[in-house]
C-alpha cells in the first residue's frame, strides 16, 4: 500500500503545460498573420541619408541594389518587365503608392526607369526611400 502513495505525490507535483502551449500557439498565429502584411522587396539596400524626410504608407515596394538589379516581391525583375509587375501590384491595391528603395551605388537611370513605368500606369504617389537625416 505504501507504493501507491508516491504515485499520488508525483502526480500532484507534475506541471500542467497546456496553458503554456495555448499561449505559444496564439503567439504563433499572431506572428503568421502579421508577417503577411509586411512588404519586403527581397534584398537589403544601403539607402542614402536625406535632410528632409516624411513617412508614407506604401502598397508597392521596389528595391534597386548596387548592381542595378530591380527586385519586386522578393523576385528579381528584368527592366523590360517592371511595368508589368507594377500593373499587377497596382491592380491588387489601386489606392497604394510606390516606394523605391535605391542603394547608394545604384544608378539614377534605374530609378528613373521604375518611376517612369509607374507614371505610365497611373501611379502618382511615388517616393524614394532614404535614411532619416
Amino acid at each position: 500500500m505504501r507504493r501507491s502513495q508516491p504515485k499520488a505525490e508525483e502526480q500532484a507535483q507534475a506541471i500542467d503545460l497546456t496553458p503554456m502551449l495555448d499561449v505559444v500557439f496564439i503567439m504563433l498565429i499572431f506572428f503568421i498573420v502579421t508577417a503577411s502584411f509586411i512588404k519586403i522587396p527581397g534584398i537589403d539596400v544601403e539607402r542614402t541619408a536625406a535632410l528632409t524626410a516624411e513617412k508614407r504608407n506604401t502598397a508597392i515596394l521596389v528595391a534597386i541594389n548596387q548592381n542595378d538589379e530591380i527586385w519586386i516581391d522578393k523576385q528579381q525583375v528584368e527592366p523590360e518587365n517592371v511595368k508589368l509587375q507594377l500593373i499587377r501590384l497596382h491592380t491588387e491595391n489601386p489606392k497604394g503608392g510606390l516606394v523605391i528603395q535605391a542603394d547608394n551605388e545604384s544608378s539614377m537611370e534605374m530609378i528613373g526607369l521604375v518611376s517612369d513605368a509607374a507614371i505610365d500606369i497611373g501611379l502618382t504617389n511615388i517616393a524614394v526611400s532614404t535614411l532619416e537625416g
